[in-house]
């Protein structure tokens, strides 16, 4: 079978030879960008759509937009321009391609439906709440919306530019992205009448929100899931429930299960069966590797298909025939194809491909979006154990130029645990030279360090790359607390944060320093979410590093609790403060024990994180500043978890690339 790294080479084949000559990733090159997402297939299987995100240079604002790719990849349109666009589909027919958007820029979302034998996208719904997701039935008459009511418009301008106090009474009650979760904030399903354009409510609970709907192929069942936000006995359960397409019709509860990473409903093509993805018991919320069941329609009776692969799966979806699941597996650095024969529970890989992120599959045909070490995530048709690029959107830029090469890597960490990764080297490394290098922590700790180039906001595989084609080494440690190496390796970091991770960090710089590669009195470590907590852990217990960055990070852990929107994982792995006072001091000894700190550090976050709020950054600064260690702080206004705003991206690279300059030396 080829390998994606030889299909996108084949693809980057076709640069003029002047480009070879490669240059460095740049700050700037974020204006160039096309991130690929939001995969849909034809229910035909002859075209696949997708979103393309751009980040523009002149408005400063990130715009996604629908393009379409036919089958045989000959083709690809782009669909709507203007204002941003988001969850496409495919009408059942496969007649129009539908998206939510608002149009004109900043009123509320709604649903529009784009002929794909031309013409202007029509508007199909009106109403004043706003829709977040939602599913076709298979007739194409009717369209279940998910979408949250909202206060009702006020009766001038004047009171609608009054805000209004917050009245907040759920147990898990702050959301990334989302704010302050609100009884109003809650999403309920709604039964959109294309035709007529008539929309009534099909779920209405106060106390529980719903989402994720999906229609049976006879279009006569909407599974969905439905949470219990009011208290903590809900906490981190999925209920999942069956109603008819009809207005004050009463579910039925089929099974709960615990919630995982990203769900994901799907019907058997017959109808009797229910596919979704199994999490695990709340004092494992934050170690929680995705597994695939089936459930009876009838009886809810459960079967377990990949516990014994003891790996995160995602992105399921049933082939044609109903006699398989495919989906992708993250394994080890990578991240592969794979189904599950439902008649025997047989397991098998369907490509080499280094990292697949989305699955789709209609009617025989199978498309991925995947990415390799060199090459961002594009689209794939997977045929026959081989992939088929569908597009291209990053070619010309990453055809001009020159990145680190990745090999994996394996080390003994204090205890004697064998821990991977990988070594980022510069472009033109030189065998018996010693490099600065920089450890770069990915976040999570649900996740890896993988064989891909992923164009996000803080996706350690490009920032990498970033030092890398600087002249820096840099390593990408797969810590103890992180997936793709089973459920025992990610749990033994349990309630014991900053401590096991450390050892796999510093073991991975003894690994390199000792192979002739790391420079020992220029090194540097970074990262971002937990790639920041980590880097608060390890400068507060290694001095060997003379330049740290800590984006969106801690070092208290005591001041998260209830100022982020964690408290599922904290009460249930931790305990509550009051109970567990040791416990909660111990995780926080970055910022008990900062006068142990040598480490110039840079923090940064955005003033909008409820994930790990901008305090925890600023408490470390302070602390610096308060011991003379060199330290800056930088806030970005109004961004959230991950930066959205193209200036502050090119921002964040540019004061990373200084950072390390100033305090490790210019690499030669």
């Amino acid at each position: 079978m080829r390998n994606l790294s030889s299909i996108l080479l084949a693809l980057l084949a076709a640069v003029p030879l002047a480009a070879h000559a490669g240059r460095p990733l740049a700050p700037e090159d974020w204006y160039r960008f096309h991130a690929v997402s939001s995969l849909r297939i034809a229910p035909d299987g002859a075209a696949v759509a997708y979103l393309v995100t751009s980040y523009d240079k002149d408005s400063d604002e990130s715009v996604a937009h629908l393009w379409l790719s036919d089958w045989s990849g000959r083709e690809s349109v782009q669909l709507t321009r203007g204002e941003s666009v988001s969850e496409p589909r495919f009408s059942p027919d496969g007649r129009y391609l539908s998206f939510l958007a608002a149009r004109p820029a900043g009123g509320t979302t709604q649903l529009w439906a784009l002929d794909r034998r031309g013409g202007e996208p029509r508007q199909l719904t009106h109403g004043s709440g706003e829709i977040v997701s939602y599913e076709w039935s298979p007739d194409g008459k009717r369209i279940v919306l998910v979408m949250h009511a909202g206060e009702e418009a006020a009766a001038d301008d004047e009171a609608a530019h009054r805000p209004k106090p917050l009245v907040i009474d759920a147990y898990h009650f702050k959301q990334d992205g989302r704010g302050y979760l609100t009884t109003a904030a809650r999403t309920h399903l709604w039964l959109l009448d294309v035709a007529g354009g008539g929309c009534e409510p099909l779920t209405s609970d106060p106390a529980r929100e719903d989402s994720l709907p999906a229609f049976s192929a006879d279009g006569r069942t909407i599974a969905y899931v439905s949470n219990e936000m009011d208290g903590p006995h809900g906490a981190g359960v999925d209920d999942i429930e069956l109603i008819a397409p009809q207005p004050h019709a009463a579910p039925r509860h089929l099974l709960s299960t615990w919630s995982p990473n990203h769900q994901r409903l799907e019907f058997s093509p017959d109808g009797t069966q229910l596919a979704f993805l199994e999490g695990d018991e709340l004092r494992y919320n934050s170690y929680i590797m995705d597994r695939l069941a089936v459930a009876a329609v009838d009886s809810g009776k459960v079967r377990e298909l990949t516990r014994s692969l003891d790996r995160a799966v995602l992105s399921p979806a049933f082939t044609a025939d109903g006699s398989a699941i495919e989906f992708a597996v993250e394994d080890d650095g990578y991240q592969y194809p794979a189904q599950v024969h439902l008649e025997d529970g047989r397991i098998e890989r369907l490509a080499a491909a280094s990292v697949v992120n989305e699955l789709v599959a209609a009617a025989g045909h199978t498309a991925v979006l995947a990415a390799d070490d060199h090459a961002p995530f594009e689209v794939f048709a997977l045929e026959n154990g081989e992939l088929r690029a569908l597009s291209a959107h990053n070619q010309a830029l990453f055809g001009e130029l020159s990145l680190g090469t990745v090999a994996d890597i394996a080390f003994r960490s204090r205890d004697g645990t064998q821990v991977h990764g990988q070594i980022v080297r510069p472009p033109g490394f030189v065998h018996g030279r010693r490099y600065p290098t920089i450890v770069w922590i990915h976040g999570g700790p649900n996740g890896q360090d993988d064989h891909s180039l992923e164009l996000d906001s803080y996706g350690p595989q490009l920032e990498r790359q970033l030092f890398a084609s600087h002249g820096y080494v840099v390593l990408a440690i797969n810590y103890r607390g992180g997936t793709g190496r089973g459920a025992k390796f990610a749990r033994s970091v349990l309630a014991d944060w900053g401590h096991l991770e450390v050892e796999d960090l510093e073991a991975g710089v003894d690994y390199a320093i000792a192979q002739g590669i790391a420079d020992p009195g220029r090194l540097g470590c970074g990262g971002w979410s937990y790639g920041g907590l980590l880097t608060d852990y390890l400068i507060a217990s290694d001095a060997r590093f003379k330049a740290g960055i800590s984006g969106a990070g801690s070092g208290n852990q005591t001041a998260t609790y209830g100022s982020d929107e964690y408290v599922v994982q904290y009460d249930a792995e931790l305990g509550p403060p009051w109970k567990n006072t040791a416990l909660w001091l111990k995780v926080s000894y970055p910022f008990f024990h900062a006068d142990r700190i040598r480490t110039p550090t840079l923090f940064l976050g955005g003033t909008q994180d409820f994930n790990v709020p901008i305090g925890g950054g600023e408490q470390m600064y302070q602390a610096l500043r308060t011991l003379g260690v060199p330290t800056e702080l930088i806030v970005y206004p109004l961004e959230h978890h991950s930066l959205e705003r193209p200036s502050f991206l090119v921002d964040r690279y540019q004061r990373y690339l200084d950072w390390m300059a100033k305090y490790l030396g210019a690499p030669r």
